[in-house]
């Protein structure tokens, strides 16, 4: 197809981004106090890695929160 046959491209819809980063931290968090749980009742120190990453998870969701607040 040529491109003088080609429709415009549609404009970009509107999003707001900040209630997947939200959906995404409430996630986090809810990981997090499953993990804690594990760590109390079974004593296990494997958990200990899984913290370290939810708590990266949870930076970076945070993180991704405020630049989609500043954006809109």
């Amino acid at each position: 197809m040529r491109s003088d046959e080609r429709r415009a491209d549609p404009a970009p819809l509107r999003t707001d981004d900040r209630l997947a980063f939200t959906i995404g931290i409430v996630g986090w968090i809810i990981a997090g106090i499953v993990t804690v749980g594990m760590l109390v009742l079974t004593d296990r120190e494997a958990s200990v890695g899984a913290l370290v990453t939810i708590g990266v998870g949870l930076l970076l969701g945070v993180a991704g929160w405020v630049f989609s607040s500043r954006r809109t």
